[in-house]
Parts: C-alpha cells; structure tokens; sequence
C-alpha cells in the first residue's frame, strides 16, 4: 500500500466520521502540530538527538559487523570463537538487554548507543558471514591457481562476493536501528523522537503520537531508499532479476 493511499484513506476516514478524530486526529491537525513543534525548535531538537544516535550505533555497529564477519567467515577459529555467541545473541530481543545495559553502564547515552550497535552488527554480521562462505569456490580456487596473493584474493574475490549480503544486512541493520532507538529512548532522556512520543501517551497527545508514527515512517523509507542507491552503485556489475512484464 502507498504512503499516498494511506493518506487518502486516513483523511477520507477522517472527514466521513469513519474515524474517531479525538483518538485518531485527522491529517491537517498532525500537519499543525508538527509545524507547532518545528516553529518552536521542538522538532528539529529531537529529530537531532536521535538522528545522531541512530548514526552513531549504525557506525559503530557496521564496523564491529564486518570485522567480525571476516574473522569467522575466513578462518575456521574465527568461526569457531564468533559464530555461535553471534547466533545466540541473534535469538535475543534487542530490548530485552535495556535492564542489564543500565545496571552495567547507568542511564547516560552509552546503554542507548550499545542496545543501537548491537541490533546493527548482529544483522550486518550474519548476512555478511553467509555471503563469505556462499562465495563461489571455484572462483576462490581459481584465484589461487593464478597464485593470488590473500590480500588480493580476500579484496577481489571474496569481499565483492558477499556484497550482496553485506547490502541485506544493512537494510535489516537500518531497521533494527530505528527499532532499538524507541527502546532506547525509553532510558532517562529527555531529547528524542522516542522521548516526545513517550511524553505524547503520557499527556494522551494523539496528533503528537501520530507525528512521531509518521517520523518513523518517514526514516525508515529515507533508509531504505539510501539502500537501494547503494545497491545500484555497488552491484551494477550484477545481472539480477528484475520482476516480470506486464503480461501481453
């Protein structure tokens, strides 16, 4: 369904009385209040704060994904120290570490930026892992036979190889980042998306709850659309399916 159906049915519903517009104001008063908050400095203030956290864990979390994907997806060690912690922790709710996170490291930004990172690398690493040991062995075997050396056959071969994957997993990553940062937006702040929909429920605020819906909505899109451009720049060489034709 598209954004703009959504809206026409919402406002449609909205003007029928199909819709409760005391608990499900209308489009033109969400409008309102998000052009209240902006004017105010509210909006852009706790866009900000979460925008650099979201950036911030992503980093982090990127990092931390892939070094530890070719540690394990290279060598049988690496495999053998990382891959199981990594598929446990896999198994594990992201929000369900918010307890031990705050008695571990209190309720500044760190637990709010370890709960983003780790969402991030645990989808970064399992994709990137998968996409290093489905690599084509023949093309690894042949690299060898030409006497490649293992910077190289690791650069060219096997790294370009599980880019696909790598670009799976950062679409989840992204996600599971947003996902975690209503969590952990949850931890004593007080500047937030996360924290301006908390407050919203508490002062039964719907417009400002429904805003906060809509931000969301909007970054996840923005974050799938930077995906995608990736894809196009760094999988150009891929001749992929595409979707069928319209029938004849």
């Amino acid at each position: 369904m598209s954004p703009a159906l959504i809206l026409a049915i919402w406002t449609v519903g909205s003007t029928t009385g199909l819709l409760n517009t005391d608990l499900f104001p209308p489009p033109d008063q969400v409008a309102a209040t998000a052009w209240r908050l902006l004017s105010d400095g509210q909006l852009a203030t706790h866009v900000g704060a979460s925008a650099v956290r979201v950036l911030t864990g992503t980093v982090l979390g990127i990092v931390i994904g892939v070094v530890l994907a070719v540690l394990a997806g290279l060598t049988r060690t690496g495999e053998d120290l990382l891959d199981w912690t990594m598929q446990i922790l896999k198994a594990v709710p992201n929000f369900a570490l918010t307890p031990l996170l705050i008695i571990w490291m209190g309720i500044g930004e760190g637990p709010k930026i370890v709960l983003i990172t780790t969402g991030v690398a645990i989808a970064i690493y399992i994709n990137t892992y998968s996409g290093i040991r489905a690599v084509d062995r023949q093309l690894v075997e042949m690299a060898q036979t030409l006497e490649a050396p293992r910077h190289t056959l690791i650069t060219q071969v096997i790294l370009p190889g599980a880019m696909p994957n790598f670009l799976v997993g950062l679409r989840l990553g992204l996600s599971s980042a947003w996902l975690s940062l209503i969590f952990a937006e949850m931890i004593n702040t007080t500047q937030g998306i996360g924290y301006l929909m908390s407050r919203a429920q508490t002062n039964l605020q719907f417009d400002v709850s429904l805003l906060v819906i809509v931000i969301y909505a909007v970054a996840g899109l923005l974050s799938y659309t930077l995906v995608r451009v990736l894809e196009r720049a760094l999988l150009s060489w891929r001749n992929g399916f595409e979707g069928l034709g319209a029938p004849a």
